[in-house]
C-alpha cells in the first residue's frame, strides 16, 4: 500500500504559483479520496497524505512539493534563448524521467512551459507503451494545466498533445471549442483563470486613483533573467523622458524575486523607483498607469483595472522566427481576449523609449481613451470567470483517480457537466 503520488512539473515563476495554488486545492482533496473504502481485498493505497514532488520553485517548495528541480530562476523563452541554456533543460528533463520511472505517481501534471512538459508527457508515454503488461502496472493520468498557444503557432502540435494527454486543463474560454475542431480525441475541461482567485478580495488598502496631473507609474519588467536585462534599460530610459513631461511623475517596480531585483540596480535602476520584490498586485493597486511587459501580468492589469502600455524585446533571431509562425494579431491577452487593441503594444523595433513615452501620455491625457478602456477591460474580467479555478481543477483531477482507482489512464472524456460551463456557473 501507498499514498497517491503526484508529479508537477513548473517551468517558470507564474506556473510555480499556479503550481502552489493547486496543490493546496488538491492536498484534502486527495486525502478524502484515500480515505474512501474501496472494494479491493487488497487497497492499493492507505489513508496517508499524498506525495508531491516534481519541478518548481519557491511558492511550491512552501506548498509542501518535495522540489527535484528548479528551473524558475533561469527561466527564459524564444528559441535562441532556450538554446543557450539547453543543457540546463536537458539536466532537469533525465532527472524529472529518472523520478518518475523510479516513484511511478499516479498524476503527472505539467503546468504551462508547453515546449518542455509536452515533450515529457510524450517521454512518459513512449515508455509506457513499451511496457503494457500485467508486469508493468504503472498507468499514471497524464495532465496538462494551462495549453501552450498552440492556436497562435504551430497547431500541429494539438495533435501531440492528442496522442500523449489524457486530460488538459484550460484556462481561456475559447480554447474548449478550438481543441474540438482541430483534436476531438482529447478531452479538454475550462476551469477559468486562476488570477481571477488571487483578485477576488477587496484591495487591503484601496486608494482613489488620480485623474488629472501626473500619473503613479507601475513599471514591469517581466520575471525572467532574460526579460530583465532587455527591459531594464528600456524602462529606465523611458522613465527619465517622462520626468521631463512630468517633474512630479511618482513610479513602482515589481519583480518576483530579488536576484531580478538585483540584476536591476546593477543596470542603473533610477533610484527614486523603489523595485518591490514578490506578487505585483501591490503595486498595481497603487498605480494609476502600467508600463508592463506582454504576458500573464497583462491580465492582472486588466484585473486591477489598471490602464497600461504593454511591450516586448526578445532576441533578434527568435524575432524573426516567430514573426513567421505566430499567426496573431495581438500578443497582450486582453487583447487577444476581445479580439481587438485594448490595451496599445509596441512589439520589437517599435519597444523604444520616446514610443513608450509618447503612448503613455496619450494613453493618460486622453480620458475617453481611457474610459473605453476601462468598459474592455469588465468585459475581460468577465471572460476570465468567476473564482474558484484551482478547486476546480483539482475536482476533475480527483475525479480521474477515483474513476480510476488503479491510476489507469482516464479512457472515456469526463462527464460534460464535471467542468464548469460558462453558460450556467454561478460565482
Amino acid at each position: 500500500m501507498r499514498p497517491i503520488s503526484v508529479l508537477l512539473i513548473a517551468g517558470e515563476p507564474s506556473g510555480d504559483r499556479l503550481g502552489a495554488d493547486l496543490v493546496r486545492a488538491l492536498r484534502q482533496l486527495l486525502l478524502e479520496l484515500e480515505l474512501t473504502p474501496q472494494p479491493d481485498v487488497q487497497p492499493l493505497r492507505t489513508a496517508l497524505p499524498p506525495e508531491f514532488f516534481g519541478a518548481g520553485g519557491p511558492a511550491m517548495r512552501e506548498a509542501g512539493v518535495e522540489i527535484v528541480s528548479d528551473p524558475t530562476a533561469w527561466a527564459t523563452i524564444g528559441l535562441f534563448d532556450v538554446l543557450r541554456r539547453l543543457h540546463l533543460y536537458h539536466r532537469a528533463f533525465r532527472t524529472l524521467q529518472d523520478e518518475a520511472r523510479r516513484r511511478q505517481p499516479d498524476l503527472v501534471i505539467g503546468i504551462d512551459s508547453g515546449g518542455f512538459n509536452l515533450r515529457f508527457a510524450a517521454a512518459i508515454r513512449r515508455h509506457l507503451r513499451k511496457r503494457r503488461d500485467w508486469f508493468h502496472p504503472w498507468r499514471p493520468v497524464l495532465v496538462q494545466y494551462v495549453s501552450p498557444q498552440v492556436w497562435a503557432s504551430r497547431p500541429g502540435r494539438a495533435h501531440l498533445m492528442e496522442e500523449n494527454l489524457d486530460l488538459l486543463l484550460s484556462i481561456l474560454p475559447f480554447e474548449p471549442e478550438w481543441f474540438a475542431r482541430h483534436a476531438p480525441r482529447l478531452t479538454v475541461r475550462y476551469v477559468g483563470h486562476p488570477l481571477v482567485d488571487r483578485w477576488s478580495e477587496a484591495p487591503a488598502q484601496p486608494h482613489r486613483r488620480n485623474t488629472s496631473g501626473p500619473p503613479r507609474l507601475a513599471l514591469l519588467p517581466g520575471s525572467r533573467p532574460d526579460e530583465i536585462r532587455r527591459h531594464g534599460p528600456l524602462l529606465a530610459e523611458t522613465w527619465n523622458i517622462l520626468k521631463q513631461k512630468w517633474p512630479g511623475l511618482q513610479g513602482r517596480c515589481a519583480v518576483p524575486d530579488r536576484a531580478l531585483a538585483e540584476a536591476l540596480r546593477q543596470q542603473g535602476w533610477p533610484a527614486e523607483i523603489p523595485v518591490d520584490v514578490g506578487p505585483a498586485r501591490p503595486v498595481l493597486e497603487w498605480a494609476d498607469l502600467a508600463l508592463t511587459k506582454s504576458g500573464t501580468i497583462t491580465l492582472e492589469c486588466a484585473l486591477a483595472d489598471l490602464p497600461a502600455v504593454v511591450f516586448y524585446r526578445t532576441a533578434p533571431p527568435t524575432y524573426w522566427v516567430g514573426r513567421h509562425l505566430v499567426h496573431v494579431r495581438h500578443l497582450a491577452m486582453p487583447n487577444l481576449l476581445l479580439g481587438r487593441p485594448v490595451y496599445p503594444e509596441l512589439i520589437q523595433g517599435q519597444a523604444e523609449p520616446r514610443r513608450l513615452a509618447a503612448a503613455s501620455v496619450e494613453l493618460w491625457e486622453n480620458a475617453a481613451r481611457r474610459d473605453e478602456l476601462h468598459r474592455a477591460l469588465a468585459e475581460v474580467r468577465k471572460r476570465l470567470g468567476p473564482p474558484g479555478a484551482s478547486l476546480r481543477a483539482a475536482r476533475l483531477l480527483a475525479g480521474c483517480l477515483s474513476r480510476k482507482p488503479s491510476a489507469l489512464p482516464v479512457e472515456l472524456p469526463l462527464p460534460v457537466g464535471s467542468a464548469w460551463d460558462p453558460a450556467t456557473a454561478t460565482a
